[in-house]
């Protein structure tokens, strides 16, 4: 962290930067990200204290997109020290009030930011680059839009038309519309510095990235993808994945990332065994991301009544989902969700791998390939 700090990509070092500023937002991730936020915000903190920036002038504003923000007590607990260090806001898509409206995109994206981006002096965003199921990779330009942006602008961004770009998968940012409409969002909202990480296997930090919003996420990206990107021989009959384990596997919401990978590889009739742990059970505040799957007779109507009524908070969830069951059978195995509410969104569920793999076994035979992906959405496989 430190070290890419005095290395920025094509900046100035952030202390030149910060020198003379009033007040400082520092955007940090929200409780759905596995961030290590107590190694990345006190050297943060340091560079911005060594330009004489006071600490009593920097905020963290938490970007939870549409996710639920936290309550204080969570908060202060999920943030540990960096809620002594500085004051935490929480960001509220749906909040009118902490909203102002900046124009539209070229994709006609119309911008509703957190009031707070426009009112400080200097503003950095910190975040995790990983694979992301339609916006290419997380990271950089993402901390703005979804991050803390307003409903209706991540309602736009995520639209039934952008989500069924065939760019907009996980892995490809040229050409994929909503990585761009991003990235629009960024440049309009005044986004002027980033400190990104990428973790390995281990969870533990393993490369970090500083400096310009666009080109210091490109950089991180390129080393990312020498990672994560693995070939398959050919597609299987059964795949068996993760969520990544917590915080990503939280809830059913979140598992839809570790599924879509699974969609990547699975041949047509097959089955995608998705594994997590799914504590929060289908999600906080994602009540329509059930309603949508569970009202519907079949994926295909799920599909048709988003693209007839949206928008529809959650939508983008079930329209990946319900795309990926239009492909494969999916069995969920958790025991924190009741599984009659998995049966109503179209799921199989089941209490262990191995009687999902008895299920599959007997959906589509005992002699099936079988591929692992261990990693789930932090990998991206191909054929």
């Amino acid at each position: 962290m430190k070290r890419s700090l005095r290395n920025p990509i094509e900046m100035k070092r952030l202390k030149k930067i910060a020198s003379g500023k009033k007040n400082i937002l520092i955007i940090v991730s929200d409780y759905t990200r596995a961030a290590p936020n107590d190694k990345m915000i006190p050297p943060l903190l340091e560079e911005l204290e060594s330009a004489g920036c006071k600490a009593e002038n920097i905020t963290a504003l938490v970007a939870n997109g549409l996710h639920k923000p936290l309550p204080r007590s969570e908060l202060e607990e999920f943030y540990g020290e960096v809620s002594n260090l500085v004051e935490l806001v929480n960001h509220d898509a749906e909040d009118d009030e902490q909203l102002v409206y900046l124009g539209r995109t070229s994709f006609g994206t119309k911008l509703w930011v957190n009031k707070l981006v426009v009112d400080y002096d200097l503003v950095i965003a910190t975040g995790l680059i990983e694979p992301h199921f339609f916006a290419g990779y997380s990271g950089g330009r993402k901390s703005i839009l979804p991050g803390v942006a307003g409903r209706e602008s991540i309602y736009q961004n995520h639209s039934f038309k952008m989500i069924s770009h065939s760019k907009a998968r996980s892995g490809i940012i040229e050409g994929n519309p909503i990585h761009e409409d991003m990235f629009e969002a960024a440049q309009m909202a005044g986004l002027d510095y980033i400190l990104n990480f990428i973790v390995s296997r281990n969870g533990r930090v393993s490369r970090a990235v500083a400096g310009d919003p666009y080109k210091a996420h490109i950089a991180g990206v390129k080393l990312l993808e020498e990672k994560v990107k693995v070939k398959v021989p050919s597609r299987a009959d059964i795949v068996i994945t993760s969520n990544g384990g917590y915080p990503l596997d939280r809830d059913l919401y979140q598992a839809v990332k570790g599924i879509s990978t699974g969609e990547a590889i699975v041949k047509r009739g097959g089955v995608i065994i998705i594994l997590s742990e799914c504590i929060d059970g289908i999600g906080r505040g994602h009540e329509e991301f059930y309603k949508l799957m569970a009202e519907a007779k079949s994926p295909e109507e799920v599909l048709e009544r988003i693209r007839r009524n949206e928008p529809i908070k959650d939508q983008w969830e079930a329209h990946i989902l319900a795309r990926t069951l239009k492909v494969a059978s999916v069995i969920v195995v958790t025991k924190n969700i009741k599984h009659s509410l998995l049966e109503d969104m179209h799921l199989i569920p089941a209490s262990s791998v191995e009687e999902a793999l008895d299920i599959s076994f007997r959906l589509v035979g005992a002699e099936s390939k079988i591929t692992a992906v261990p990693d789930g959405p932090y990998v991206i496989p191909y054929c």
